[in-house]
């Protein structure tokens, strides 16, 4: 911990009492709507539980699906299910516990708890956290729903072409996964977002990056994971759905494509995906060790570069899926060392925490907590081992698609990630309301504990002796009887600790009431949090605030440190520093309203309606959407300035209660929206260079395609360079007295974004480059239609800003939809270079 003299009460920012009606306006401007309105409340601390509850809802569904799945294989033969159903039993049961619980579960936590844990009042962009809570909520049932109607995914979770083509998969079993699970990940990046910049500018004054807690540093990485990590699935299911559409054959072998594209994209995904789950878990477990050991965390500061180091390695590994590809061999050698080189930094946090236990000055105390925390490990350890074992290229060639892969993946997801959640829910339970069952809370582990154990261990051995993945039945009299029969009781065990651990929550678990800290933790998430978070905002002076400073939960509840009060008469949080977290302005933040509920619907009902072709509905779903997002941006993303313009906000810290720019949180976010837009379009470079390998110089372009014409590309440079040119220009009429001059110069930018747009997709047309013919041609009209996008995104963007000016609600000071568009364009512009670049120069450079 960090060493600090002693206080003196003349050291608070606020040291004399504070006046009872700053605490009731407070009150007031956080007041939740009561009944069916309140789905309009955007509050972390409404949001977040539901959040949690959901992702619970989906991990109890996905487990009914496995249930099905043992019951089928508990014997050779039996016929519970035709196979038609098991093929969509497998692949909702994979698709559900990853799309649907893993990741949503631990963004849940972390919208519920990050807050608090920072000493904050709310996340920065409280409405785009419940718009992401609601397109998955709505949209993940409306998925789950599909098996009952037997037009569920059957392609297994990965949907391997030429597996998912549409000429073995005709029906929209396929199109359900690549359109219908599309919402899933606008609402884990949404997500993602929202905790970067709340984690880097929303922490409380002195919280800085040494101070903040462990889980914060984990779900900083987590998120910085997913911008780089989900883009690549977005533009795997978009290829594939072009193909299956429109006959844009990126995957055919016969007409230039190859599945192995599918399979890097997918992988450069799916293998960070699982330490995007595991590491908020370790975080979890970072955070619960300490409490239940009553010490600091050994090597905090080596668990922090552990983290980190985790997070980049782990984007060295997804050719561990493809080792039985064909791939080169020292192309083998390489993702086999990463293998090995990834469990460092994971070996390096398990021992913090045995040596945390083994640091504790007293008996530990062996709660419920503890138990999933020790199960956690037991389990997380075995399947890091065998992690280990299919790392070696020969023995992986020996296990692949075997029950014993499936065996290593629910020990690691299981053991590092189910367990370490269930920990937190008891152990954090009571900051949110009234606390679980101890001795529920004890049958509930063991029962999963010994299921877990008792259903996946033996698939090791079944592995081993031969028993592949994904089959329907299996035949009598090779050795695989009485394994399978065992991993079927042991599903049914831990089903039945699934239901004490509902039954615990139903019987005993409300929101509200009063907070208590059993555990006498040292974390901010333990002192009284409110619909408005802490009654003041804390000074933070240690990385255990409450263990170094024992009257500090009194002082912030009394009102003793920053902002105890609403400044603007609007909800507000503090923004301070990224890295030494210093006071720079109070932000307003949106109230109550019922834009993101519409937008929600609108982008849930869009996807669906795509997923059966119902394109007129589609696009009223569509229109639906948009104008939920423009209604909420309207009238809640720029307040503008309010008096007073400036704030004391304690300790003689006056800060101005607005600001724009980058330093303001919308600019930080749209930096953030760039990160994922750029992976997206690497990727989509990355598969036009792929495919380039595959068919080699002289199929590219093939026999019968030319090159997009230089003149019309040179044209397309043009025209995005002036545009970006007027864009600017735009900004710095903003200044002027007159606001027509920033109003042509948006006008204009706008009209050469739509000229340079349309001789960009000339070129290709004039140049004879068809999508479906080729991949040569499917990849260069697949970067355009990428580019045309955000053109149109963009056109969109510049609409919305003219219309702020034309409403007076654009100006030299308010001037945040000028600051959001002008980053936006610049990027679009850069795209379109870079992409024109590849197009016109790379195929005359290889001629």
């Amino acid at each position: 911990m960090d060493t600090n003299p002693p206080r003196a009460a003349t050291d608070l920012p606020n040291p004399l009492p504070r006046p009872e009606a700053e605490l009731a306006a407070l009150e007031a401007v956080w007041e939740s709507p009561r009944g069916w309105r309140r789905i309009t409340e955007i509050n972390n601390n409404f949001i977040g539980p539901l959040f949690v509850g959901t992702a619970l809802l989906f991990f109890l569904l996905a487990g009914l699906l496995a249930l099905v799945i043992r019951a089928q294989l508990a014997w050779p033969g039996l016929t519970l299910v035709d196979p038609a159903t098991y093929n969509q039993l497998f692949t909702m049961h994979g698709t559900v516990m990853m799309f649907l619980f893993a990741v949503p579960a631990v963004e849940a936590v972390a919208i519920a708890l990050l807050p608090a844990m920072l000493g904050a009042r709310e996340l920065p962009f409280p409405r785009l956290g419940a718009y992401a809570y609601l397109i998955y909520a709505i949209g993940g049932l409306s998925f789950y729903c599909s098996i009952f109607f037997g037009i569920a995914p059957d392609g297994g979770w990965f949907m391997y072409p030429p597996l998912t083509s549409k000429e073995n998969s005709p029906g929209v079993n396929t199109d359900m996964y690549l359109l219908g699970i599309g919402f899933i990940e606008i609402s884990a990046i949404a997500g993602a977002i929202e905790l970067i910049v709340g984690i880097l500018r929303c922490r409380a004054p002195g919280m800085t990056l040494g101070r903040m807690p462990i889980f914060a540093w984990a779900m900083l990485v987590f998120a910085a994971m997913v911008i780089f990590a989900f883009p690549a699935v977005i533009v795997a299911s978009t290829l594939l759905e072009l193909e299956r559409a429109f006959d844009w054959p990126f995957f055919l072998p016969e007409r230039g494509g190859d599945p192995l594209l599918w399979q890097h994209l997918f992988w450069f995904f799916g293998h960070p995906e699982v330490y995007v789950i595991f590491l908020p878990a370790a975080g979890m477990v970072s955070m619960i060790v300490p409490a239940m050991a009553r010490t600091p965390l050994v090597a905090h500061s080596l668990v922090v570069l552990a983290l980190v180091g985790t997070g980049f390695l782990s984007f060295g590994l997804w050719v561990h899926h493809m080792y039985t590809t064909g791939i080169p061999a020292l192309s083998l050698a390489f993702f086999a060392a990463a293998g090995f080189a990834v469990s460092i930094p994971s070996g390096l946090q398990v021992f913090a925490w045995i040596a945390t236990f083994a640091a504790a000055p007293r008996r530990i105390r062996f709660d419920t907590p503890t138990l999933f925390i020790l199960g956690f490990l037991f389990i997380f350890v075995l399947g890091g081992l065998t992690g280990v074992m299919v790392s070696v290229t020969p023995f992986d060639w020996q296990a692949h698609d075997t029950y014993f892969i499936v065996a290593h993946l629910h020990y690691v997801l299981i053991g590092g990630m189910v367990f370490p959640l269930l920990g937190a829910l008891y152990y954090w339970a009571p900051t949110l309301g009234r606390p679980l069952s101890e001795r529920l809370g004890k049958w509930a582990f063991w029962l999963l504990f010994l299921g877990t154990n008792v259903t996946f261990f033996p698939m090791h051995i079944s592995g081993l002796a031969g028993m592949p993945r994904r089959i329907y039945t299996y035949p009598a009299g090779f050795g695989l009887e009485v394994w399978n029969a065992v991993s079927s009781a042991g599903a049914a065990m831990a089903a039945a600790g699934a239901a004490v651990l509902l039954l615990d929550v139903a019987k005993n678990f409300r929101l509200g009431g009063e907070q208590s800290s059993p555990w006498r933790a040292g974390t901010l998430e333990w002192v009284t949090n409110t619909n408005y978070g802490p009654r003041s905002i804390p000074r933070v002076r240690d990385r255990y605030p409450l263990w170094s400073e024992p009257g500090l939960a009194k002082e912030v509840e009394a009102g003793g440190h920053y902002l105890p009060f609403t400044a603007t008469g609007r909800r507000e949080t503090l923004i301070t520093s990224p890295a030494e977290a210093e006071p720079q302005y109070v932000a307003v933040l949106p109230g109550v309203g019922w834009g993101h509920v519409v937008a929600a619907i609108g982008t849930a009902g869009f996807f669906l309606s795509l997923t059966g072709e119902f394109l007129i509905e589609a696009a009223l779903f569509f229109a639906l959407a948009l104008g939920g997002i423009l209604a909420w941006l309207w009238q809640g993303s720029d307040p503008g300035p309010l008096p007073p313009r400036e704030a004391d906000i304690g300790g003689g810290i006056v800060v101005p209660t607005y600001a724009t720019g980058a330093v303001s949180t919308a600019s930080w976010a749209m930096v953030c929206l760039m990160l994922v837009q750029g992976t997206a379009y690497a990727c989509l470079l990355g598969s036009y260079l792929f495919l380039w390998l595959v068919n080699g110089d002289a199929m590219w372009p093939p026999p019968g395609q030319g090159l997009p014409v230089a003149g019309f590309g040179l044209a397309a440079l043009g025209f995005y360079a002036a545009g970006a040119a007027s864009l600017q220009a735009a900004a710095r009429l903003l200044a002027g007295r007159s606001p027509w001059p920033h109003r042509l110069a948006l006008a204009l930018a706008a009209l050469l974004l739509l000229a340079g747009t349309a001789a960009d997709g000339w070129a290709l047309w004039q140049g004879g480059v068809r999508p479906s013919l080729h991949a040569y041609g499917a990849a260069s009209w697949a970067l355009f239609a990428w580019q045309g996008m955000h053109a149109a995104i963009a056109l969109l963007m510049a609409g919305y800003t003219l219309a702020r000016s034309l409403a007076r609600l654009l100006d030299a000071e308010r001037r945040q939809a000028m600051d959001v568009t002008r980053l936006f364009w610049i990027y679009t512009a850069g795209q379109g270079a870079v992409g024109l670049a590849l197009l016109h120069l790379f195929p005359r450079l290889l001629a």
